[in-house]
């Protein structure tokens, strides 16, 4: 599979997306409020200490001059901890500027072309601070006012190098951390991929086995989530594909030697009749009979062979009620003549109101298979007991024989498909081994089921039972 197509690569960039998401968060959001926090602390600090120089500066209607404002500053320099202090005159011209504890006297008497001093001058309170070469620089000015008279100005400008170094420091450790984070999380990425892609590989080369045919395959997922469900549902899938594949070489395998015996024999008694050069009329008869009774078999094959595949194949049919009694009357009226000709007692023991949802022609054809067999196998003289009744929300069919009987071990196996207990009495009553498997598809279609159970003290007993149809319309549950 293409590197970009894999899912390993679609959830390693999953998991760098996410990270990168949250490096960035960390790296930005931190950092935003603890500037923002220096910022408002240093706002406060400076225009406090600003207006408490102010306010000593303006301490009458005189002008303010450059020895009382140097004295003032001089007094209370120690106490502001501020880089440079600048006061000026209404006119904007310095008074005194110290810087870093120290007088200047180059600038006293020029006029200071500073932004913050000419706002403040217009009777306006200044800040501003800024992040700059690892230091915070804060600068904050105000007028000096008595009586809403502006006498001048005073600038304050401090260089936080502690400030801007915790700052620095904080960025630093959030630079360490999310190098870590990534570290950490792109390794656990790919542990977690790979663990996650090797099991769907493993379910995927289970599925191309498979595909190959090895329905005996089966994948094997540690663990309690989906992909371990995935796991157990593709091994029963697969374990239902085997039995089904078993079944069908079966099948084929059976079918294919049903149909070889009589194709034999048709073929031998041809030969027969080919290799003879004087072949009196009667033998020649007697093998066209033969021939004729193969080839009847080979049609009753090939109609349950049909009938088989349709019940595997076709869409349920359009149901509708029937009522039981009146099918199981049809059957008895047309398999009177046979259980005259084999000496068997055909009795019925039939209870009115027993209606279900299904087809005419499946039920007569149900009823008709098990007492056919009933009759065949039987013994003559012996009889055969067809019994319809309601047994709370079903309707149950037992059809009962007095004949030799299926031994136990048996039992568990007469549904399958070819599988007949005497071959030899079968095929000599024309049995194909497919009846009772078209009884038991057909019931199970119509919602019902068969069961086979010894009679005492001899022969078999075959149970129906189909859910009963209500007159409402309703079929019960």
């Amino acid at each position: 599979m293409p590197f970009w197509q894999s899912l390993r690569t679609r959830f390693a960039l999953t998991y760098l997306v996410i990270l990168a998401a949250v490096v960035i968060l960390l790296n930005t959001y931190p950092v935003m409020l603890s500037q923002t926090l220096a910022y408002q602390s240093k706002q406060t600090s400076l225009q406090n200490q600003a207006s408490v120089l102010a306010s000593a500066l303006a301490t009458g209607p005189e002008a303010l001059t450059a020895e009382g404002a140097t004295r003032t500053v001089g007094l209370l320099l120690g106490s502001l901890g501020v880089t440079r202090v600048v006061v000026t005159d209404p006119s904007g011209v310095v008074l005194c500027d110290y810087q870093e504890g120290s007088q200047r006297t180059d600038t006293v008497g020029q006029v200071a072309m500073l932004w913050e001093i000419v706002t403040a001058l217009r009777g306006n309170d200044v800040f501003r601070s800024e992040y700059v070469d690892g230091a915070l620089c804060s600068r904050a000015a105000v007028p000096v006012t008595y009586r809403s008279m502006t006498q001048g100005a005073v600038y304050l400008y401090e260089y936080d190098g502690e400030q801007g170094a915790l700052l620095l420091g904080i960025q630093s450790n959030l630079r360490n951390i999310s190098i870590v984070i990534c570290l950490v999380t792109v390794a656990m990425g790919l542990v977690f991929s790979q663990a996650l892609t090797r099991r769907i590989a493993r379910l995927l080369r289970g599925v191309h086995t498979v595909r190959e045919g090895e329905y005996s395959h089966r994948v094997t997922v540690k663990g309690g989530d989906e992909l371990s469900q995935l796991a157990d549902e593709f091994n029963e899938l697969t374990g239902r594909l085997q039995t089904t594949e078993e079944v069908r070489r079966r099948f084929v395998s059976d079918a294919s030697h049903e149909l070889k015996t009589p194709l034999a024999s048709i073929r031998l008694l041809t030969d027969s009749i080919l290799q003879a050069d004087h072949m009196d009329s009667e033998t020649a008869r007697e093998f066209l009979v033969d021939i004729g009774d193969e080839a009847e078999r080979l049609t009753r094959i090939t109609e349950k062979l049909l009938t088989l595949t349709r019940l595997d194949t076709a869409h349920p049919t359009q149901t509708e009620p029937v009522d039981v009694k009146e099918v199981v009357e049809r059957v008895e009226h047309m398999l009177t003549p046979l259980a005259g000709a084999a000496e068997v007692e055909l009795r019925l023991r039939l209870q009115p109101g027993c209606v279900v949802k299904a087809t005419k022609d499946d039920l007569y054809q149900v009823a008709f298979n098990l007492m056919e067999n009933a009759v065949k196998y039987n013994l003559p003289g012996g009889k055969v007991l067809v019994t319809l009744s309601r047994w709370g929300d079903q309707v149950v069919l037992t059809v009962e024989d007095t004949g030799v009987g299926i031994p136990q071990e048996d039992l568990p196996k007469v549904f399958d498909r070819f599988y007949r207990v005497d071959k030899a009495r079968s095929r000599a009553a024309g049995g194909t081994g497919l009846g009772l498997s078209i009884v038991r598809d057909m019931v199970r279609q119509h919602g019902g089921t068969v069961s086979v159970q010894p009679r005492e003290p001899e022969g078999t007993c075959f149970t129906v039972r189909f859910p009963i149809w209500t007159e409402r319309g309703e079929e019960t549950p």
